[in-house]
């Protein structure tokens, strides 16, 4: 009587327990669903950026063009500089604000510091909510240059104070343009060798975009007659690659901004 009672209870544990491990079994073995990774920042590959989200803006768009006198429009025509060719090409949703001035640093120990100018203030003022940097070309004399320990920190700073002003602000830092070879002590082997690998990286650490405009403008040094400063041509070059970079399209071609 007690073994058959017996193999009933074992006969009840079995079918009780079977599917239990048929359960744990399957599910240990089945594959498991790992997390996609998140994307790669914008400027983990040479030259990437991700373009401005226009349908997030309710207003119209402020763009500040921080720069020296590349920016200002040196050695172009008012209505040729990168800023004009921007705001022709952005049209109404976007307003297009040039802050450059000539001999500009983004050193602070530099002849002529950014961060000390009437205009920085202005661009800090006006919130924008997209920021270009150009600046570096002037920094690579050297008298600003024996400084250049302090070019990343400087750089990082300018970043943060225009995320102060709008904390949802996008910073898009620009390569320098090469210098062909360059005077006023300004020189390309500066900008090329170790300007443009800090933008890059200062640009990685913030998390900012990166606009490469060194690289179009290798070998047009027609476009730059004085060897520093580019011609309406070479503005068009940087036009198309700052508003490829802001927009993720070409820029429309026109016989006045057709660049070459």
């Amino acid at each position: 009587m007690f073994r058959r009672k017996s193999g009933w209870i074992l006969l009840l544990v079995l079918a009780i327990a079977c599917p239990a491990l048929s359960w744990a079994a399957a599910t240990s073995t089945a594959p498991r669903t790992r997390p996609v990774p998140p994307p790669k920042s914008a400027t983990t590959e040479k030259g990437d950026s991700t373009p401005v989200n226009v349908a997030g803006y309710p207003g119209v768009i402020q763009l500040a063009c921080i720069g020296d006198s590349i920016t200002a429009g040196a050695g172009a025509g008012n209505d040729t500089k990168y800023t004009a060719r921007l705001s022709a090409a952005l049209g109404a949703k976007w307003e297009v604000h040039n802050f450059g001035v000539s001999g500009a640093t983004m050193l602070k120990k530099g002849n002529k510091p950014y961060d000390k100018l009437a205009e920085f203030t202005k661009a800090l003022d006006l919130k924008p909510d997209v920021v270009t940097i150009m600046l570096g070309t002037n920094d690579s004399k050297p008298d600003n240059w024996k400084n250049k320990d302090e070019f990343a920190p400087d750089y990082k700073d300018m970043i943060a104070r225009f995320q102060k002003a709008n904390p949802k602000v996008r910073i898009y830092c620009c390569l320098p343009i090469p210098a062909y070879p360059g005077k006023w002590g300004i020189n390309d082997a500066t900008i090329k060798g170790e300007i443009v690998p800090l933008v890059r990286k200062v640009a990685k650490d913030t998390q900012s975009d990166v606009v490469d405009l060194y690289t179009p403008m290798i070998g047009k040094g027609e476009f730059v007659p004085d060897t520093v400063h580019p011609n309406g041509d070479g503005h068009a070059v940087m036009a198309k690659a700052i508003f490829k970079a802001l927009t993720g399209k070409d820029m429309p071609e026109t016989a006045k901004d057709s660049g070459k």
